[in-house]
């Protein structure tokens, strides 16, 4: 049984599935789950599934959940049900996997020598341990397209910068706390910055816009400042 902890209302076309209050793998795996389950479901009244690191928001249109005897919501809430009888694990993973190509330290990854020496790790050590990891996608969030990744090797965490940057550069792989990210596009930020990839990630002509997506797999691969990449779709 993969059942929400609590579902809470969000305005009058939307619910909050809860599974969690926590940064944790195994609650985000739940989430995308339930998302994968409820998307199998295809209920004509559902607008957009958003998953969260412990939560998965369920935008509906009310028009669909009309009722006398109850509120648009819980008709939606009912109907839901179904996707929660089935087990996280029979749900399936589809997805193979992303390679996300990446030129570590130099002027792609400015603070990957300070981050490797908190680390006590020389910087090819750590760039190695980097891209050796085997991520997922939690969320999208902060900005279109960027994607908060589960998966970093515990030697790997790093504090924020005490002092944010206003501009860093579209493709910049960072590191935030227990976090790994890339920017899809020039933002203000305050994560430490370890390499930059040549990919574009968010794209407004291109359907669908991200590259990447909520649940998917990541796999970084290191390559050469001189590499060639698409910098589009």
């Amino acid at each position: 049984m993969n059942t929400p902890r609590a579902i809470e209302e969000l305005g009058d076309r939307a619910l909050l599935l809860q599974y969690g209050d926590s940064i944790d793998a195994d609650v985000n795996a739940r989430v995308h789950a339930a998302s994968r389950a409820i998307a199998g479901l295809r209920l004509p009244g559902i607008v957009e599934l958003v998953p969260g690191y412990a939560s998965l928001a369920v935008v509906f249109d009310p028009a669909y959940w009309q009722d006398e005897e109850a509120t648009p919501a819980q008709r939606c809430a009912l109907a839901l049900q179904p996707a929660f009888a089935t087990s996280a694990a029979a749900t399936g993973d589809a997805d193979a996997g992303v390679e996300i190509p990446v030129c570590y330290g130099g002027e792609f990854g400015p603070d990957l020598d300070e981050a490797a020496a908190r680390s006590g790790l020389s910087p090819r050590a750590f760039a190695d341990l980097h891209a050796a990891g085997d991520y997922r996608v939690a969320m999208l969030g902060f900005a279109p397209g960027f994607p908060y990744l589960l998966g970093l090797d515990a030697r790997l965490q790093q504090p924020r910068r005490t002092s944010p940057r206003t501009r860093v550069p579209a493709g910049s792989v960072a590191i935030g706390g227990a976090q790994t990210g890339i920017y899809p596009r020039e933002l203000p930020g305050g994560w430490m910055l370890i390499g930059r990839t040549p990919l574009s990630l968010f794209d407004l002509r291109a359907a669908p816009p991200n590259r990447l997506a909520a649940g998917m797999r990541v796999r970084f691969v290191a390559i050469d400042a001189g590499a060639p990449g698409d910098h589009g779709r």
